[in-house]
C-alpha cells in the first residue's frame, strides 16, 4: 500500500496480530492486542498545503449548484462572525460461504443484477458496530461507545473500537482514549480516517475511557496490522463538544463539522444544541461559527445530512429543513422542506444518499431521502410509542435551478423503515437495509418498549432502488432476509469485491442479551453479479489526478458492448448516515479488448481530494474495486494561526 503523506507526520509502530482462533467476541482477546508509540510529539509540524487544488465555487454566493463547476480557486481564510465559544479476492471468499438464503430478482435492473442474491454469516465484529468504514482491501474499522465489551484492549478493559479483516473475519481491538459514543467521522485528503466529537466519561459503562465530547481520532491506514489509534486531546481537538456531530470532505480534503449538542441526551433542545460548524485542519481563526439553518432544525437536528456537491457547495439536511451551504463566504440559502411532515435526522433517521454522478446526467447532484418518522419529536418522550408507524416516503430532488423549482419528487416504499442504510453499490444502484417499522431512534425513551429499544418490528427486507428507474418501479424486494434485527446502532458498508458487509444493533444503554440485545454478527449480502463473470483490471496509479489520463490493462467477459469506470467513496457509515458516500462516473476510452484509458475528475467538486475505490463496468458488471487516491494526497491545508487560536480559546 502506498505510503501517502500523513497529516500531522504522525507515524505508527505496533504489535504483530494474532490470528482469531475462534468466532466468539470474548476469545482471545489477549493475544489481539496492539502497542503503538509516537514518532512526533508536536503534531502540527512538518505540514504542507495540497499544491494547485482549490474550491471549484461559482463566482455568486447565490447560484445554486451546477454541474460543470468554474475553475479552481485557492481557499482563502476568512474570519467568521457569530462565534459561538463552547469550551481477497472476493470470488474465493464468497465460494467459501454456506449462504443460508437467497432470493431471484425478478425486476429488470441489467445484467449485473440477474439471478439470485445470497446472504450469509461472515464471523464477529469484536466489538459493536456502531460506527464503521472500509480502510482497504482487506479491513474495516469499527468503533462503538465505551461499554462492557468481551473484546479487551492493550489495558486489559473492554475495549470499544475494532479492526475487521474481510479475508478470514477475523478481528482485533484498537486502543481509543477518549469515548467515541454517537461520534462522526471521514477521511481526508492524505488518506487519514479523523473521528470527531463523542460523549462524555461514562464509569458505569466502561472507566478506561475519557471525555469525548470534543475529542478527535487519527487511524492511518498501514500494511502491517499494527494501526492504531492516536489522540492528544492536548493538542488535538474540537473546538466545542459535539455529540452527533456529522462531517463532509470539502474541495481541499478538509472536513467540514457540523451541529452535535454539548451534553448527552434522548434528543437535542436549545440548552444543549450546538448550532455551530467548524473545520478540520482548523480554518479562519480557528472557532466554530453558527448556522441559523442548525438552529431553526431544532429539536432534530442532529446527525445532519451533508454532502459535497459539484460547485463546491455543500447540501445540507436537518430534521425537516434543507439547505445550501457556501463554506467559503458562510452563506446559507433555503430550500424547500422535506415534504409532509417526514423527520429525515436523527431520531427520526431516515436512509439517504446523494445519487451517482453520471455522464449521463452531465453530473446534476440528486438527493434521496427514504424513510423517517412524522411523529411529533418535539413532545415529551413518554408521550411517544415504540409502535408509532414509519414513513414510506421517499423523497428525492434535483439540486439544479429547474430541480428546486420543482421541489421533492415522491414515490412509496413497501414498507415504513426507520433507522436504515442506503449504500450505494458498485454499478450505481442504491440498497436499503437494516432499520425498523415502527417507533424512532434511540432507547429507553417512548412507551411500548421491547427490552429499551424505542422502536420495534425490524425491517430484515434489504430494498433494492434503481435511480434511473421510471417513478413507482425504481423500488424492488427481491432479495433475501437479514438473518438478525438491525436496529439503533446497526450499519453497513460496500466492501470491495461488492459484497455488503452488515452488522451492529444495540437499542440498549450496556451490553445486554435482553430481546434486541447487543449484536455482534457479521452477515454479508452477495448481489447476482457475484457468481457472473466480471471485469477486472490492472496497472492502475496510486494517485488519480484531476483532469489527467491513466491507462489500464482490462480483461472483459466475452460479449461485452459497454465499458464504464467510476469512484466510489463508500464514506463513514453511522446512525443511517454514510458521510462523504458518492460514485463518480469517469470518462473511459476502450482502446482495445485489453487496454482502457480513463480520466480523472475534472474538478475537485466531483470529488475531492482523498480516497477512493476505482471500479470497472462491463455492461454494468462491476468488477472487484481497486483502493486509489485522488489528488496528490498531500496534507490539506492548515493555519498555524488558527491552530494557536484555537488551542489558546479552548481547553483540552
Amino acid at each position: 500500500m502506498a505510503n501517502y503523506a500523513r497529516l500531522f507526520a504522525l507515524f505508527l509502530a505496533a504489535a504483530p496480530l494474532a490470528a482469531a482462533s475462534t468466532p466468539s467476541p470474548a476469545a482471545a482477546a489477549a493475544n489481539r492486542l496492539v502497542d503503538f508509540e509516537l514518532a512526533h510529539e508536536n503534531l502540527y509540524d512538518g505540514l504542507e498545503p495540497i499544491d494547485g487544488l482549490g474550491a471549484p465555487f461559482a463566482d455568486d454566493a447565490d447560484d445554486l449548484p451546477a454541474p460543470e463547476p468554474a475553475d479552481y480557486e485557492l481557499v482563502t481564510e476568512q474570519e467568521r462572525a457569530g462565534i459561538f465559544e463552547r469550551s481477497v479476492d472476493g470470488h474465493e471468499a464468497h465460494k467459501r460461504w454456506n449462504a443460508s438464503r437467497a432470493r431471484k430478482h425478478k425486476r429488470d435492473w441489467g445484467k449485473a443484477w440477474k439471478g439470485y442474491s445470497t446472504i450469509a454469516r461472515a464471523g464477529w465484529s469484536g466489538v459493536s458496530a456502531m460506527q464503521c468504514t472500509l480502510v482497504d482491501d482487506d479491513h474495516i474499522v469499527i468503533y462503538d461507545k465505551a461499554q462492557n465489551n468481551a473484546l479487551k484492549g492493550k489495558n486489559g478493559k473492554p475495549a470499544w473500537g475494532a479492526v475487521y479483516r474481510i479475508s478470514d473475519e477475523s478481528y482485533r481491538a484498537l486502543n481509543l482514549e477518549t469515548n467515541s459514543f454517537c461520534a462522526g467521522g471521514g477521511w481526508i485528503g492524505n488518506g487519514t480516517l479523523v473521528s470527531v466529537g463523542g460523549n462524555p466519561q461514562q464509569t458505569n459503562l466502561n472507566n478506561g475511557a475519557k471525555n469525548g465530547l470534543a475529542g478527535v481520532r487519527f487511524f492511518t491506514p498501514c500494511s502491517n496490522e499494527k494501526c492504531d489509534v492516536y489522540e492528544n486531546p492536548s493538542r488535538i481537538r474540537l473546538t466545542s463538544p459535539r455529540w452527533y456531530p456529522s462531517t463532509v470532505r470539502l474541495v481541499d480534503g478538509s472536513l467540514l463539522i457540523a451541529g452535535g449538542m454539548i451534553a448527552g441526551g434522548y434528543n437535542n433542545a436549545p440548552s444543549t444544541d450546538n448550532p455551530t460548524m467548524e473545520f478540520f485542519p482548523p480554518k479562519g481563526n480557528g472557532l466554530p461559527f453558527y448556522s441559523s439553518f442548525l438552529h431553526d432544525a431544532l429539536n432534530s437536528n442532529l446527525f445532519p445530512v451533508l454532502w459535497l456537491l459539484p460547485n463546491g457547495h455543500v447540501f445540507f439536511a436537518a430534521n425537516q429543513l434543507a439547505m445550501i451551504y457556501d463554506p467559503v463566504n458562510n452563506v446559507e440559502r433555503r430550500i424547500p422542506s422535506l415534504p409532509n411532515g417526514v423527520t429525515v435526522t436523527y431520531p427520526g433517521s431516515s436512509a439517504s444518499a446523494l445519487l451517482p454522478l453520471t455522464k449521463a446526467n452531465s453530473y446534476t447532484p440528486e438527493v434521496l431521502f427514504c424513510g423517517g418518522t412524522t411523529a411529533n419529536l418535539d413532545i415529551s418522550p413518554s408521550q411517544l410509542s415504540a409502535t408509532y408507524p414509519a414513513s414510506k416516503q421517499c423523497s428525492r430532488m434535483v439540486l439544479n435551478t429547474a430541480g428546486i423549482a420543482k421541489g421533492w419528487q415522491i414515490e412509496q416504499m413497501p414498507m415504513g423503515r426507520i433507522m436504515s442504510d442506503a449504500l450505494i453499490t458498485p454499478d450505481a444502484k442504491v440498497i436499503i437495509v437494516n432499520g425498523a417499522s415502527q417507533g424512532i431512534a434511540g432507547y429507553g425513551n417512548v412507551r411500548d418498549e421491547i427490552g429499551a429499544s424505542n422502536a420495534r418490528e425490524p425491517v430484515r427486507q434489504p430494498l433494492l432502488y434503481d435511480p434511473d428507474g421510471v417513478v413507482g418501479r425504481r423500488i424492488s424486494k427481491n432479495a433475501p432476509l437479514q438473518k438478525f434485527e438491525r436496529l439503533y446502532h446497526s450499519t453497513a458498508t460496500v466492501i470491495p469485491d461488492g459484497r455488503i458487509w452488515i452488522s451492529g444493533s444495540n437499542p440498549n444503554d450496556d451490553v445486554t442479551t435482553v430481546t434486541y440485545k447487543t449484536r455482534y454478527e457479521v452477515e454479508m449480502l452477495s448481489p447476482p453479479y457475484m457468481s457472473m463473470p466480471r471485469p477486472s483490471f490492472s496497472g492502475q496509479p496510486a494517485n488519480i489526478l484531476y483532469d489527467k489520463t491513466y491507462s489500464l490493462k482490462i480483461s472483459l467477459p466475452k460479449g461485452t458492448k459497454k465499458v464504464q469506470a467510476a469512484l466510489l467513496d463508500v464514506g463513514y457509515s453511522t446512525h443511517g448516515v454514510h458521510m462523504s458516500q458518492r460514485w463518480v462516473e469517469l470518462d473511459a476510452t476502450l482502446n482495445s479488448q485489453t487496454k482502457l484509458t480513463i480520466r480523472g475528475p475534472k474538478t475537485t467538486g466531483l470529488y475531492p481530494p482523498g480516497p477512493a475505490w476505482l471500479v470497472v463496468l462491463a455492461d454494468t458488471v462491476p468488477s472487484v474495486m481497486k483502493k486509489v487516491m485522488v489528488g496528490p494526497g498531500s496534507s490539506p491545508p492548515v493555519s498555524e494561526s488558527a491552530i494557536r487560536n484555537m488551542l489558546a480559546r479552548t481547553s483540552g
